[in-house]
């Protein structure tokens, strides 16, 4: 188990959201913090202290009129990592190679991957083709309905058809090198993990995953290690100080150790 850091932008600075209250309509969401500080002084922070994997998420659509600034403190931000941070925001095979030639490691990729409520394994295999599986990474957020955990995208705002099981993760995982999942029903409230998800995603442990969704206290650290056998990875958002949350970033990174 590894710490995996986070910068969200919205509107064009960094924030801390609760991951459910997230709206196109307006580029509405409800915030627990918004930085003064640009993305690149978060990433240059994550640099001094070695901290790679971790994802920049750009939480506004191409067609917001926000989106140009996010973009651009998205670039700020792995221009000051570069090969140390994944981006994902509307990523698609055709601008995958923008992001990596500005310093991602990789791209995260999710409404692309399902069109139609469905898994869209054309634009799997495109993106495959233009930038290659190791530099893809899958964000399988999830929210729960009936008896599971299902696929979100646009945002976190629909539903669709793809239950999260280990046989989808089996499938998928011939399209990239690993997976990031938020609990979104958890993100952003500091109320405690998604234990079921964590222990799905632990029994599956075959390629990396990062689970981010309620962490609020070192307790929680301490169940996603158990319930995910210590091969789920973790990332820390609104409940870390330097997101004016309770937890001790550097209390974070020696418990991690």
């Amino acid at each position: 188990m590894e710490f995996r850091p986070c910068i969200d932008i919205h509107n064009g600075k960094v924030k801390q959201i609760v991951g459910g209250s997230l709206r196109d309509e307006g580029s509405a969401a409800e915030e627990n913090f918004v930085a003064e500080q640009d993305a690149a002084f978060f990433a240059e922070m994550y640099r001094k202290r070695g901290l790679s994997g971790g994802h920049v998420i750009l939480l506004n659509p191409p067609e917001s009129p926000h989106y140009r600034e996010t973009r651009r403190q998205a670039l700020l931000a792995l221009n000051a990592w570069p090969g140390g941070l994944q981006a994902g925001g509307g990523i698609t095979a055709e601008n995958a190679q923008e992001f990596l030639s500005a310093g991602a490691d990789a791209v995260i990729v999710t409404s692309y991957a399902f069109a139609g409520g469905r898994i869209h394994w054309g634009n799997l295999k495109k993106l495959v083709e233009a930038v290659g599986r190791e530099r893809i990474v899958l964000d399988l957020s999830c929210r729960r309905r009936g008896d599971g955990y299902y696929i979100v995208t646009d945002r976190w705002q629909r539903f669709t058809d793809e239950r999260l099981c280990g046989e989808l993760l089996d499938a998928l995982s011939e399209s990239c090198r690993e997976f990031l999942v938020h609990g979104v029903d958890a993100e952003g409230k500091g109320s405690g993990i998604e234990e079921e998800l964590v222990a799905l995603l632990g029994d599956w442990g075959k390629a990396a995953v990062t689970y981010a969704g309620g962490v609020g206290s070192f307790a929680d650290l301490e169940r996603i290690r158990r319930l995910g056998k210590n091969r789920v990875n973790v990332t820390v958002g609104s409940a870390l100080d330097l997101f004016g949350g309770p937890m001790s970033f550097d209390e974070v990174l020696r418990f991690m150790a």
